[in-house]
C-alpha cells in the first residue's frame, strides 16, 4: 500500500479555493519557467478538461501566471498577476480546448517563450493535494513531480553524457534516489532527470552544464 503524507491529505498552504486549480496549477507553471530559463516574454496555457471549463473561476489563471513568475503557492501577490505579468511585459494568453484528447482532467500545457527567442512547451498534470506531475517536454514523454530536489538537464543524445553527469554528482557525494533518462529519437535530443535527497550546489551545476553535449542543466528545488 502507497504511504500517504498529511501534505497528501490537507494540501500544501496556499492562496486560492482549490488545491488542485490553484496550487497544483501554479507549480506546474513554476516548474515549466525553470525549465524554460531565462526571462519569460510570452506564454500560451492550453487547458484541458476541467481546467479549460472553472479556469476563471477557480483562479486558475492568476495561478498559473503567478507561477511563470516565480511564486510560490503562498505568495499573497497572485491575485495581482496578471497586473504584474504585464508591468513585466510578458504577453499571455488562455487557451480552453474542449477537444477530448484523453489527458487527466487537470492538464495544462504551458509554452513559454524566453527573452532568447527559445520556446519551450511544457504539459503538466494537477493530480491533487498541490502535487504535480510534468509529462511531456517539447512533444516527448516525461515524468517530474517536483517532490524533491531535481536535477533537469537537456542534453544531445551522445555517448558520455550520462557519465559526465554520474561523474559529477559522485564527485560531489551527491545521494541519487531516481534517475529516469528520455530522448525524442535517437542522436538528438535527449532528457536526464535525476531526484536527489540533498540540495545541489551552484558549483556542480555549473560542471555539469560545461560540457559540450549538455545544452542545460537546472535545478528545480520547490
Amino acid at each position: 500500500m502507497k504511504d500517504i503524507s498529511v501534505f497528501d491529505v490537507i494540501g500544501p498552504n496556499m492562496i486560492g479555493p482549490s488545491s488542485s486549480h490553484t496550487a497544483g496549477a501554479l507549480r506546474i507553471a513554476l516548474m515549466a519557467g525553470k525549465i524554460a530559463k531565462g526571462k519569460p516574454k510570452k506564454v500560451t496555457f492550453v487547458l484541458y478538461g476541467s481546467f479549460a471549463m472553472t479556469y476563471k473561476g477557480h483562479g486558475t489563471d492568476k495561478a498559473l501566471l503567478a507561477g511563470v513568475l516565480g511564486m510560490n503557492t503562498e505568495d499573497y501577490r497572485i491575485r495581482d498577476s496578471f497586473r504584474l505579468a504585464e508591468e513585466a511585459g510578458i504577453e499571455y494568453h488562455f487557451v480552453p480546448c474542449t477537444e477530448n484528447k484523453g489527458y487527466h482532467p487537470n492538464t495544462v500545457e504551458v509554452i513559454i517563450t524566453n527573452d532568447e527567442g527559445t520556446t519551450t512547451s511544457i504539459l503538466g498534470v494537477s493530480v491533487g493535494g498541490g502535487n504535480v506531475k510534468l509529462k511531456q517536454i517539447n512533444g516527448a514523454d516525461i515524468s517530474v513531480s517536483g517532490n524533491l530536489t531535481t536535477l533537469f538537464v537537456q542534453q544531445y543524445d551522445r555517448p558520455g553524457v550520462v557519465a559526465h553527469i554520474s561523474k559529477c554528482l559522485t564527485d560531489y557525494n551527491v545521494n541519487i534516489a531516481f534517475m529516469k533518462l528520455y530522448r525524442d529519437k535517437k542522436g538528438e535530443n535527449a532528457y536526464t532527470i535525476i531526484e536527489t535527497d540533498e540540495a545541489l550546489p551552484d558549483k556542480l551545476v555549473q560542471e555539469i552544464n560545461d560540457y559540450p553535449d549538455i545544452k542545460s542543466a537546472i535545478v528545480i528545488d520547490l
